[in-house]
């Protein structure tokens, strides 16, 4: 029988089963498979790592792809989420399958391609910096035109604003970024994410770990492969619920926005303002206009530095995401933190 002790790079050893590996899944049927053996590539003592995929009630063959996947791998196991959202897909990951021997969890979105040993490695990072979380940038990866364009203006400023999260080439401590690792005793001293958020857990988890007085390190040389939505209804929809999300974080924190975060809701409003007034001061439609011609100088950029026509696509996959986002954080804002 193979052994689930590895050695890191120093004299410490961490046995397989001090790990918990999570995947939050909702429909996921066309990356699941995909997503899951990317994890298992790699060193022999991943297939020793308990890996758990937690379903919310997919109705596109998800559950079933894992279940056949589970007879290739035995240490994938499946749970069910009445709650359905990825939060508390995660917490109840961690109260049904990790016990008091388990000391680190790695989240692992199924909308993703990870890199060889990626579990291994979060793990090592955890184990190495004692930070209480680890988080990865992310290289967004198109396969449609939309999806091509999407990921080709997504980790630009004008996409994601810039986050370190987004393509980032430098390693270090940061506030927040996307989640691969925890401390689990941190995680559960912190009783885990917000079950009830939607979107930007990570976002709120992050603020609860620096006032606990928490440290997160970005790890820019365990990055992996993010499929983004491949229409426009998909990317409104996520853009939306994130700038919902983004919202309750800032007022359950009691925060003050980002210039970078109020951009597009300052693009939105415009915009509206501009069209609005425009019968009585047409000057006005130099906003909306304006904001507009934004999106089309970036389509034409794009376009020509990747030499294909889907990077016309790329200032309406950008638009998308400023409105969605804008018009999600405004009406939850006019909500509170509810």
């Amino acid at each position: 029988m193979e052994s689930s002790v590895i050695p890191l790079e120093t004299d410490i050893r961490i046995d397989a089963s001090h790990v918990l590996a999570v995947i939050p899944a909702l429909n996921e049927a066309r990356h699941i498979e995909t997503c899951i053996r990317s994890l298992m590539t790699g060193d022999v003592w991943l297939r020793s790592v308990p890996l758990v995929v937690v379903d919310g009630g997919s109705t596109d063959g998800t559950a079933e792809i894992v279940e056949r996947l589970i007879h290739e791998f035995p240490n994938l196991k499946i749970l069910y989420n009445p709650e359905r959202f990825q939060s508390a897909a995660v917490n109840r990951a961690v109260t049904e399958c990790a016990d008091a021997d388990t000391r680190f969890l790695v989240r692992c979105d199924a909308h993703s391609v990870f890199p060889q040993d990626f579990i291994l490695s979060v793990t090592n990072v955890l184990i190495h910096t004692s930070a209480a979380s680890v988080v990865i940038p992310m290289d967004a990866r198109g396969e449609t035109c939309f999806e091509k364009a999407n990921a080709w203006i997504v980790d630009t400023p004008l996409g994601s604003g810039g986050s370190a999260h987004r393509g980032g080439r430098q390693s270090g401590y940061v506030d927040h970024g996307h989640h691969a690792g925890f401390d689990l005793t941190v995680f559960r001293s912190l009783e885990g994410y917000d079950g009830s958020f939607s979107h930007n857990e990570d976002a709120e988890y992050d603020e609860r770990v620096a006032q606990a007085g928490g440290r997160i390190y970005l790890d820019a040389t365990i990055r992996k492969i993010y499929i983004p939505r491949s229409t426009v209804g998909t990317l409104a929809k996520q853009y939306f619920n994130y700038g919902k999300g983004r919202a309750r974080t800032i007022f359950k924190h009691r925060q003050r926005p980002k210039i970078r975060q109020m951009l597009p809701v300052l693009a939105l409003l415009g915009s509206v303002a501009g069209l609005m007034a425009s019968p009585f001061f047409p000057v006005a439609l130099i906003l909306p206009f304006g904001y507009l011609g934004i999106l089309v100088a970036a389509s034409i950029i794009v376009s020509v530095t990747k030499r294909s026509t889907c990077g016309l696509l790329a200032g309406l996959a950008s638009g998308t995401m400023h409105m969605s986002w804008a018009a999600g954080f405004i009406k939850q804002s006019l909500m509170g933190a509810r």
